[in-house]
């Protein structure tokens, strides 16, 4: 968002063959995103993740697609902006671990538990 990528990220999504069941921007206290990021507490990175997500707006999204975590990570690419890819939405616009401009669910079980934590089931198609 700070840097103006949040439209061709989106953009990048629709055109690989994602469906977007949900969108919505918000803004997460340091408590919430603390909350959203526990599983990342014990890392050097999280205490500066913790602080530049909670630093201004983001958007959220559910996005759909046949084996949607595999193909999203591939898509989005190494936490590490330094070693994703060529091509990847990190190795684009990500600037550092912590401010690496996208976030991906690492499984099909953390995906729903964290599309229920930004969404509740009426702002779900």
């Amino acid at each position: 968002m700070k840097n103006g990528y949040a439209g061709a990220i989106i953009d990048r999504f629709i055109k690989e063959g994602f469906n977007i069941l949900a969108l919505k921007m918000t803004k997460l206290s340091a408590e919430k995103a603390g909350e959203f990021y526990a599983i990342h507490k014990e890392r050097p990175f999280y205490s500066e993740l913790v602080q530049f997500m909670s630093s201004g707006p983001i958007i959220a999204a559910i996005l759909e697609k046949e084996n949607a975590v595999t193909a999203f990570r591939d898509l989005i690419g190494s936490t590490n902006p330094a070693q994703a890819a060529q091509g990847t939405i990190r190795k684009l616009f990500a600037t550092s671990v912590g401010e690496n401009a996208v976030h991906g669910s690492d499984s099909d079980e953390n995906a729903k538990n964290e599309s229920d934590f930004f969404f509740s089931s009426l702002e779900r198609s």
